[in-house]
């Protein structure tokens, strides 16, 4: 049988009803299981608001509108951090504490000291995390036994080509020190599916296409209204789609290769079958593109820079990568160009319906 992604056409008034339409043609019911608590992993990338950043407050009401109005009544929203990204911060100016409050939901930071952390073996052959991780894979005690749906955007990235609902777990799942993991990403976006395939009961995806990101992502983009939302219980198939419709040839992304290989889900577009809108013909011919910082990762992970990847990235030395990343995205680049980008975007129909949920 074919995997199912539904793709929806939608509109900044209907956009709650659009994302219900969405979920209701992927069939969410039949991969949640109502009797466990369903995690909601949003997806904060950065701590300023910047379009196609991160998940979007609509996003997430009408996905928790969605599931309510069906009865899953344990919705638990939850979120890591990085070594430069504050997610509290970017939760409130994202606004989706406000969409949490709405629905009297409260915020889990993975990295509270009140979240607990256990060592987890895999039932299945990791592919690299057991080697990344020689004393052991930690994962959050929390995420055990529930649901997980998955809050991603639509945009580059440029480490992985595009992010989605398989780089989403990135973002849950490994704690501090998943940087760590950087050179081996596909590899471990595989990993992870793996090991969520085994904790969760339920796994599903509604991706945010509202507002697409291009180049440099997933924080320095040119962002472009395009007006999707997309919806799958396949984490494979929705990134294939994500990635087919932003140009890209889904099997050459090694992760999502990779992923069909192991019979994870699909990413050959022959063996999805796309409900709601008809998209054969769209290509936004996005490209990813390359930042002063990300060259510099990337010399580290697989270029000149390799043989002092340790020493770099863990050891005492670590800090000096933190330092030069927030400087540069956070006081350059957010202050020079992100800044007017964002408050552009925020005179749009998307913007008015932003700032209307603040």
């Amino acid at each position: 049988m074919k995997s199912k992604v539904a793709v929806v056409k939608v509109h900044p008034e209907t956009i709650v009803e659009d994302i219900q339409k969405a979920m209701g043609l992927a069939g969410f019911r039949q991969y949640l299981n109502k009797s466990v608590p369903t995690i909601l992993k949003v997806n904060i990338t950065w701590h300023f608001y910047y379009p196609a950043c991160s998940t979007t407050p609509w996003q997430l009401d009408g996905v928790v509108h969605t599931l309510r109005q069906s009865g899953y009544n344990e919705l638990i929203p939850a979120q890591n951090r990085t070594v430069v990204i504050n997610p509290a911060l970017g939760a409130v100016n994202n606004h989706l504490t406000s969409v949490m409050k709405k629905h009297k939901l409260k915020f889990v930071y993975l990295y509270k000291p009140n979240v607990e952390w256990v060592h987890y073996k895999p039932k299945t052959r990791m592919l690299v995390l057991d080697r990344v991780y020689e004393d052991g894979i930690q994962i959050p005690k929390l995420f055990i036994g529930k649901n997980a749906l998955h809050l991603p955007t639509m945009k580059t990235h440029v480490f992985t080509t595009i992010t989605g609902a398989m780089k989403n777990a990135f973002g849950g799942l490994l704690n501090d020190n998943r940087h760590w993991t950087h050179s081996v990403i596909h590899e471990t976006l595989v990993d992870l599916l793996q090991i969520q395939k085994e904790i969760h009961p339920g796994i599903f995806c509604v991706t945010d296409g509202t507002i697409a990101g291009d180049g440099a992502g997933p924080r320095l983009m040119q962002p472009h209204v395009k007006n999707y939302i997309l919806a799958s219980g396949d984490s494979v198939a929705i990134d294939a789609v994500t990635a087919r419709m932003m140009g890209f040839d889904p099997l050459k992304l090694k992760f999502l290769y990779l992923a069909h290989q192991m019979q994870l889900g699909a990413a050959d577009p022959r063996e999805i079958r796309i409900v709601g809108e008809d998209i054969r013909n769209v290509n936004f011919h996005f490209r990813m593109k390359d930042t002063f910082a990300s060259r510099g990762q990337k010399a580290i992970y697989w270029g000149a820079l390799k043989p002092f990847e340790h020493l770099l990235l863990r050891t005492p030395l670590v800090p000096w990568s933190f330092i030069a990343s927030r400087f540069y995205h956070d006081f350059y680049w957010y202050t020079i160009h992100g800044k007017k980008r964002a408050q552009k975007f925020l005179q749009t129909d998307w913007g008015r319906l932003f700032k209307s949920y603040g």
